[in-house]
């Protein structure tokens, strides 16, 4: 699907045609898109999807993955469905509680017919470096099995997030992708530092290190990171299953987007075009799916979005749910950006930098259903 003079092509199912149901929007969406000609036969096709953290309920129930996975297969694909473990202490921090999160939140074999795979590994480390000329970054750290993956097709549950504005394809495609060390780098430009209540002197922080910063003190039993020495890559901090490394979230906003921005060039790089995007505009809450809670939606029920641009899509998202009226919250909020009005901040520069570095245009043409 080539870019248009006046925009790149973003295919949207609304809540129009009636008595029609989503799964036939879906369908609609994945057959404007063309995936055939980017699925061959026996094509390893990675889904990229968020399982939910424990307690939250506003992610993307398993049926929209059994159908992506249906649509794979018919075209001769093997897909499987992935995410990478969290920087957070939570219900995803390591492969092992990711899985028992994602099957508790029915994303089991019986249900979507496809297998689960944690892309960076047991604890975050596994991932494989991809070059990129940007500003904050050369290279990045991509989970592993999404690297070795032939095809990249990313679904998201378009919601908002306190640091970036929103969650879209973009943070879906950066943060999503990333390895945990990779998450650490986009988050905050702080050194690490150790949690001495939390640490029990296990080594994996020392064993891990590039920069050989770290060492256990022998008289104290604990690591100790060389700060002069330290790159703040982040590996520790992945490495440590017991969160005795403390990470500090306080980072600059317009910088955090931009460093997503270039990691999600670097996956795009990577994929070589072989990749696909749906944002799903459904149950539209005020915080990502990372929270262990879900609040009520900000906005009514606007949709199904797709496109091979990550950026015209998120844009095209924003939009609809800017001219959206809001549910609760600020009277008179028609057409000013509700994400900005929910959590202070817009997410606009991050759509901004994504163009600028060529990952992809903020311009576009969108091609409704039934329209």
């Amino acid at each position: 699907m080539k870019s248009l003079a006046d925009g790149s092509k973003v295919y949207f199912a609304g809540t129009e045609p009636k008595k029609t149901s989503w799964l036939e929007k879906f369908q609609w969406l994945a057959d404007n898109l063309k995936l055939n000609q980017i699925i061959q036969k026996d094509s390893i096709v990675a889904i990229k999807v968020h399982f939910g953290e424990r307690g939250n309920t506003a992610f993307l129930p398993p049926i929209y993955a059994r159908k992506i996975v249906e649509i794979v297969k018919e075209l001769g694909g093997k897909p499987f469905l992935g995410d990478t473990n969290t920087l957070y202490f939570g219900g995803r921090f390591n492969a092992v509680d990711h899985l028992v999160t994602a099957y508790a939140h029915g994303f089991g074999f019986g249900t979507v017919g496809a297998p689960i795979i944690i892309a960076d590994g047991l604890s975050g480390l596994d991932y494989r470096l991809v070059k990129i000329n940007g500003k904050h970054f050369r290279e990045a750290k991509i989970g592993s099995a999404f690297f070795y993956a032939d095809v990249l097709i990313v679904i998201t549950h378009f919601k908002g997030h306190g640091n970036t504005g929103f969650g879209g394809a973009i943070k879906n495609l950066s943060m999503g992708l990333a390895a945990r060390g990779g998450k650490q780098e986009m988050h905050s430009d702080i050194k690490p530092i150790i949690q001495e209540s939390q640490c029990n002197a296990c080594g994996q922080c020392v064993r891990h290190c590039p920069a050989r910063a770290i060492t256990i003190e022998p008289d104290f039993q604990k690591a100790k990171i060389d700060l002069e020495k330290c790159w703040g890559c982040g590996e520790c901090r992945a490495a440590c299953l017991k969160g005795a490394v403390s990470i500090n979230w306080e980072t600059d906003a317009k910088i955090l987007q931009e460093k997503m921005a270039e990691y999600a060039l670097a996956a795009k790089t990577e994929k070589k075009g072989k990749m696909a995007f749906f944002n799903f505009l459904l149950n539209i809450t005020p915080d990502c799916d990372c929270w262990e809670y879900s609040d009520p939606p900000i906005v009514p029920d606007i949709g199904i979005l797709a496109s091979d641009d990550c950026v015209a899509l998120d844009q095209a998202s924003l939009d609809l749910i800017n001219k959206a009226s809001l549910i609760y919250g600020v009277e008179k909020a028609e057409n000013k950006n509700k994400f900005e009005l929910i959590n202070r901040e817009p997410g606009t520069h991050l759509l901004e930098y994504a163009e600028q570095i060529g990952l992809g245009t903020r311009k576009y043409k969108l091609i409704e259903m039934g329209g």
